[in-house]
C-alpha cells in the first residue's frame, strides 16, 4: 500500500481504527494456524499492512469500494478461531476486521435468528435457549468464534450427530453477501445458493448477514464412560449414537492416552482407559449410565443439566479442542480430519494401529452424514516431517478413509472442493479482480488487464455445488 492509500483510508474511519501498530497487526494478522506444525512453517511470516475496523455496514461498504478501486488485497477477519490460516493474509494488503458487527437480530417465530456477521455463536445459544431454541450445531470454540466465520471455514461439531454438518438439512438458512466491486452488490443466497460462499473461506464473498436455522431447545446432561479398551468404547459408543431412542447432542470415543492431557478433568478420568463423551436428554442419563454398566463400562463424570452452564463441560475437549489439549501437553502432535467407513471402520482402525501405532490416536466424533451414522474423525498425530505426514493421508487414502487436509492453506486441496464450479464462478461474479483473499482459491484466474492484481498459484482440484441465480442488489456506501 503506498502512501496515497493510506491517507484516503483515513478519510473513511477515525485513526483509532486504523491499525498500523506492529503488534497489533501480528495479532490481527493470525489464527489457530499453528495447530498445524505446515501452516506455522509457511505462514508465520505473512502479515497485513493495515487492518481497518468499521462498526457499521455503510463502512464495510465504503472500505470494500476503496479495495476495489486501489486494488488492494482484502482479507476478512471474525473471532479468528479458524485452524487453516483462512483469516491470514499471505499478499499483505488490508484485513477487515469485523468484530464490531455482531448484533443478533432476530428470532423468527418458526426458529430461524438473523445475525451480524461476528455475533458469537455463544450468544446465539444464549439468546436462543431464552426463546425455547438452540443451535443445531457448533464448533467447540463457539463461545469465541462468530457465525460468518463458522460458515466461511466451519463444517460441523456439537448437534452433528443430529443435524449433519452445517451446509446438511437447511441449517444455513440463508447468506447475504457483498461483492468486491466498485459499487458493490449486496447478494442474497438461499437454499443450493448458499454452497457458492459456505465453506469458502472468504475468498470469494463478504458475508455480512447470516440466518441459521435453530433446533428446539433440549435440556442436555453429560456423562463420561470408561472402557477398558478402544474397541469396546468404540462399541458402546456407535450403539448408541445409532439407537434413535436416545436424544443426543454429542457422541465422542478417545483413545488412551488422548484424554491424559485434559488436565482439567484429571480428577475424573482413570488412567489407562478409553472414554466415550456424551450429552444427552437429562431425562436418558440414568438409562444411559444404566446402558454403560451392562456393556462393561464406568461411569466416571455425570452432569445433570443446568442452566446456564455450571462446571465442566465435556464438549469443551471434544471436537477439534481435543487437539487443542493434545498440543498443550506435547507439542510434537498434530491432527488430521477423517471419514472412515461406517461399516469397515474397524478393519481401517486395525490397518493404521498396525502401521502407525500410537503415532496415530484414535478420537472419534460420530456424525449424521446423508442421514447415517458414521464415524468422523480427528485423530491426533505425531508429526516429524512433512513427508511421514503426507504418507499417513496417502495411507489412509488406500484404506477407503477420507482426509480433509488441514495442513494447507487453499481450498482445492482442504477436502471441502466438489465436483462443479459454483465457488470459482462466484469468486468470478463477486470478486473480479481476485482481491479477496488471493491466493487460497487457485482454480481461479482473475479478469484480465494490466492491473496489479496479486497473482494466484498454479490451479489444482475441482470445483464446487451448482450455481444459479441469486437475487442482486447494488449497495451505495
Amino acid at each position: 500500500m503506498t502512501t496515497a492509500d493510506f491517507n484516503a483510508l483515513a478519510e473513511l474511519l477515525p485513526p483509532e481504527r486504523i491499525v498500523t501498530a506492529a503488534e497489533r497487526l501480528e495479532a490481527l494478522s493470525r489464527d489457530f494456524y499453528w495447530y498445524s506444525p505446515v501452516l506455522k512453517r509457511d505462514l508465520s511470516d505473512k502479515l497485513a499492512e493495515v487492518v481497518v475496523q468499521p462498526t457499521s455496514r455503510a463502512e464495510v461498504v465504503a472500505i470494500v469500494s476503496f479495495a476495489y478501486q486501489r486494488r488492494i488485497p482484502l482479507t476478512l477477519r471474525g473471532a479468528g478461531t479458524g485452524n487453516y490460516g483462512q483469516c491470514i493474509p499471505t499478499h499483505g494488503g488490508m484485513v477487515m476486521d469485523l468484530a464490531a458487527l455482531d448484533t443478533i437480530h432476530s428470532i423468527s417465530p418458526d426458529g430461524i435468528v438473523t445475525c451480524d456477521p461476528a455475533a458469537r455463536l455463544g450468544a446465539i445459544e444464549r439468546v436462543a435457549r431464552q426463546s425455547g431454541w438452540e443451535l443445531r450445531c457448533y464448533p467447540s470454540t463457539y463461545v469465541k468464534a462468530s457465525v460468518a466465520g463458522f460458515c466461511a471455514g466451519g463444517s460441523g461439531g456439537i448437534g452433528s450427530i443430529q443435524w449433519g454438518a452445517l451446509r446438511e438439512n437447511g441449517t444455513v438458512h440463508s447468506l447475504t453477501v457483498l461483492s468486491l466491486e466498485a459499487q458493490p452488490r449486496e447478494i442474497r443466497l438461499s437454499g443450493p445458493d448458499i454452497f457458492q460462499v459456505l465453506h469458502a473461506w472468504g475468498t470469494n464473498g463478504i458475508i455480512i448477514e447470516v440466518e441459521l436455522r435453530l433446533a428446539p431447545k433440549t435440556d442436555w446432561g453429560q456423562l463420561a464412560v470408561a472402557f477398558d479398551d478402544f474397541a469396546e468404547a468404540f462399541d458402546f459408543a456407535e450403539a448408541i449414537s445409532r439407537n434413535d431412542s436416545f436424544q443426543k447432542r454429542l457422541a465422542t470415543v478417545f483413545e488412551w492416552p488422548i484424554t491424559a492431557s485434559f488436565t482439567p478433568l484429571q480428577k475424573w478420568i482413570p488412567t489407562g482407559k478409553a472414554l466415550c463423551f456424551f450429552e444427552i436428554a437429562d431425562p436418558q442419563l440414568q438409562r444411559l449410565s444404566d446402558a454403560a454398566r451392562n456393556a462393561g463400562g464406568s461411569p466416571c463424570f455425570i452432569a445433570p443439566f443446568s442452566e446456564p452452564r455450571r462446571g465442566a463441560q465435556l464438549s469443551d475437549y471434544t471436537w477439534n479442542h481435543t487437539t487443542l489439549w493434545a498440543l498443550k501437553q506435547d507439542p510434537s502432535l498434530t491432527y488430521l480430519q477423517c471419514g472412515f467407513s461406517a461399516t469397515e471402520a474397524r478393519s481401517q482402525f486395525r490397518a493404521l494401529k498396525s502401521r502407525y501405532g500410537n503415532d496415530f490416536l484414535l478420537h472419534i466424533e460420530f456424525v449424521r452424514s446423508g442421514g447415517v451414522i458414521t464415524p468422523g474423525a480427528i485423530p491426533v498425530v505425531r508429526y516429524t516431517d512433512d513427508q511421514r505426514l503426507q504418507g499417513m493421508i496417502d495411507f489412509c487414502g488406500t484404506i477407503g478413509v477420507s482426509v480433509a487436509n488441514p495442513h494447507v492453506n487453499f481450498l482445492e486441496a482442504s477436502g471441502r472442493w466438489r465436483p462443479d464450479d459454483a465457488k470459482r464462478k462466484a469468486k468470478e461474479l463477486y470478486d473480479p479482480r481476485g482481491l479477496l483473499n488471493p491466493g487460497k482459491m487457485r482454480d481461479f484466474k482473475p479478469e484480465a488487464s494490466s492491473d496489479t492484481t496479486p497473482a494466484n498459484p498454479t490451479p489444482t482440484g475441482t470445483p464446487q455445488e451448482s450455481l444459479t441465480t441469486a437475487r442482486v442488489q447494488p449497495v451505495s456506501a
